[in-house]
């Protein structure tokens, strides 16, 4: 890995996350959540997700994290629903529906992933997964596993 060009990309994403415009604001959210991992980003996410100019920053910022499909993205949403108002806890729902509905089996590794967050050093981690894992718990996904015959 090139971890000055990585650094540089996130720097560039930050940048373009404090846009006045929320197309750049939510572009900057998508591509970010593609570095979770790195110094800074997580701060910037955060922020991302609670974004209070425009909701559409709040729902492709959270689906990018969400897609991940990791504890650094789950960890990114649960920490942002302890601190979520009620309107961008709903976008956040929103994310999680339009992410999960599909697959049975990546809803289900999510509310594990959610199980092993309530045992995080951060209470504000720790509650947010309570919360992620009730929305999950809401989804009705389309497709589940087939079972032997």
């Amino acid at each position: 890995m090139d971890e000055d060009r990585r650094s540089s990309a996130v720097r560039a994403l930050i940048e373009l996350a404090a846009s006045g415009d929320y197309l750049d604001r939510a572009d900057a959210g998508r591509a970010l959540a593609s570095f979770a991992m790195v110094d800074g980003a997580r701060e910037v996410l955060l922020g991302l997700v609670l974004d209070a100019g425009d909701t559409f920053v709040t729902v492709a910022t959270a689906e990018a994290l969400l897609r991940r499909q990791d504890l650094a993205g789950f960890a990114i949403v649960a920490e942002v629903l302890g601190l979520a108002d009620f309107q961008h806890r709903t976008y956040i729902d929103q994310a999680v529906t339009a992410v999960f509905l599909v697959f049975a089996s990546e809803r289900d590794r999510a509310m594990e992933a959610c199980e092993a967050l309530s045992l995080d050093g951060s209470a504000g981690v720790r509650q947010g997964a309570v919360v992620l894992r009730e929305m999950l718990a809401q989804v009705g996904p389309l497709l589940f596993p087939q079972e032997p015959a």
